[in-house]
């Protein structure tokens, strides 16, 4: 159960044609490895992602071509069902060697409960809808992703897009710390202005912010990816516990193409 948000900065700076912001909101219990390069056979093309290691797949990461990939899943309570393959997977086949495209996820997109699916690199970043079964390019901007439509103009989507494009666009390189911050805010919406998305009134107050902080359920890490122009990525993990507590930060720079 992903529940996550992704900001990403489109071809609006400089020198980092390509920057995300997520979180990932998942139950405290479940088991998690934090980032790290994955074992592969392919040295060509390594995946440096966190792993969910109740399914086996993961919620972000990227590859040694420069490409990302992200996945956020639907609310939408009343489709889903037990018996559906994990969606961490689809993260992993958009960064394997074969990729991924609008034909297979509009046939298989029916073995996976509702999701929203990011993939690509800052020249085509495309976004899959599997409830609308669209797969839509962004245009260069500043963009949100949570657990609606792309770029749906929740508050907490709006809260967070606008406090980075301020940032992004006053700052010759991105501040990751300032970055970080804007990912902890736990500002919730006021109840006129939840969405309705098949949750109790209580939990959609919980989900509003940008930063989840409950004992069973919260925001476990933030991602920033930042990648420069020359097309080096460096990739900041930080990880929370259910009170909110940081558990560890790593750092890792993935150079495309070498």
């Amino acid at each position: 159960m992903f529940m996550c948000i992704l900001f990403v900065a489109l071809q609006t700076h400089p020198e980092f044609p390509l920057i995300i912001c997520a979180n990932r909101d998942e139950f405290h219990h479940r088991p998690t490895q934090a980032a790290h390069f994955w074992p592969t056979s392919n040295s060509s093309n390594k995946l440096l992602a966190g792993k969910d290691l109740e399914a086996g797949g993961t919620w972000l990461g990227v590859n040694q071509q420069g490409e990302i990939g992200g996945l956020t899943n639907i609310r939408a309570p009343e489709l889903n069902q037990n018996d559906m393959r994990s969606r961490g997977e689809l993260v992993l086949k958009a960064l394997g060697d074969e990729g991924i495209n609008q034909d297979w996820l509009q046939l298989h997109s029916r073995f996976y409960n509702p999701f929203n699916l990011l993939f690509g690199d800052e020249n085509k970043l495309q976004c899959f809808d599997s409830r609308s079964q669209k797969l839509k390019q962004l245009s260069p901007g500043f963009h949100s992703i949570s657990n609606g439509a792309l770029d749906d103009i929740w508050p907490k989507m709006a809260r967070g897009s606008q406090a980075i494009e301020q940032h992004i666009s006053s700052h010759s390189t991105p501040d990751i710390d300032a970055l970080l911050t804007i990912m902890m805010d736990n500002t919730q919406a006021p109840d006129s202005e939840l969405p309705q998305t098949g949750v109790s009134i209580e939990w959609e107050r919980h989900l509003s912010s940008i930063y989840i902080r409950h004992e069973e359920y919260g925001t476990r890490s933030t991602s920033i990816i930042l990648k420069d122009k020359q097309g080096k990525i460096h990739f900041t993990e930080v990880r929370y516990d259910g009170k909110g507590r940081n558990l560890g930060r790593d750092e890792f720079t993935i150079a495309s193409g070498e």
